[in-house]
């Protein structure tokens, strides 16, 4: 029997998902509900829509950033990190695609297109670097840039990662600057904060052309 190319892509966005292990974060330890990240508009394992794909470097989709929400923070949560992640980039170290700082812990959403201008981000948020900044690729913004992988690649994994956090300012906590890469922070969240990160939740999704 011979596979189609969308059937191939949906069958092997799946097995990625499954191989990752990272659909679902764990549960906080000693949280009876748990720590959940999703979108309504990428489901996990699916294949990422073009509207939110990049509009440059070879792609010609819409660069949207998709909608997010959140539920069952660890009890302390004072603020929330975002991470957008392409562990399958072939540049030695991945790719950061999306990063918001200091979401307020009042706050259980992203709206769509929030990643694409300041002013759609909750008050006290910021947008953080990614690797497509002083590119031109993203716009002025340069927050959200969307997934390109290179022609021909298989599906590259994006990992959306949501980290809750007990501390309101994760650069002043840390003291790192405003400017910092998106690795450095990745550093201070997974490790820099030690028992200042509450709880992690990620879902996975994939992309190829």
């Amino acid at each position: 029997m011979t596979l189609n190319v969308s059937t191939r892509l949906s069958l092997l966005v799946a097995l990625l998902a499954s191989a990752t292990g990272l659909a679902s974060a764990p549960a906080v330890a000693g949280s009876t509900d748990k720590f959940e990240l999703s979108s309504p508009d990428i489901a996990p394992g699916s294949k990422i829509d073009d509207k939110f794909v990049l509009n440059g470097f070879g792609c010609k989709g819409g660069n949207i950033s998709p909608a997010l929400q959140w539920k069952n923070a660890p009890a302390g949560t004072k603020s929330f990190v975002l991470q957008v992640y392409d562990p399958d980039a072939p540049t030695g170290s991945g790719f950061w695609h999306w990063t918001v700082n200091n979401i307020p812990a009042n706050v259980t959403q992203l709206t769509q297109g929030a990643g694409n201008a300041p002013a759609n981000l909750p008050a006290g948020a910021y947008g953080g670097v990614n690797d497509f900044q002083d590119t031109g690729a993203t716009g002025g913004n340069g927050n959200y840039g969307g997934p390109c992988p290179p022609a021909g690649d298989k599906p590259h994994r994006y990992e959306f990662s949501l980290f809750a956090l007990a501390v309101d300012d994760i650069d002043a906590a840390a003291g790192v600057p405003k400017t910092g890469t998106a690795a450095l922070h990745g550093f201070v969240l997974n490790k820099g904060l030690g028992d200042k990160l509450l709880g992690k939740a990620s879902f996975t999704a994939a992309y190829g052309h």
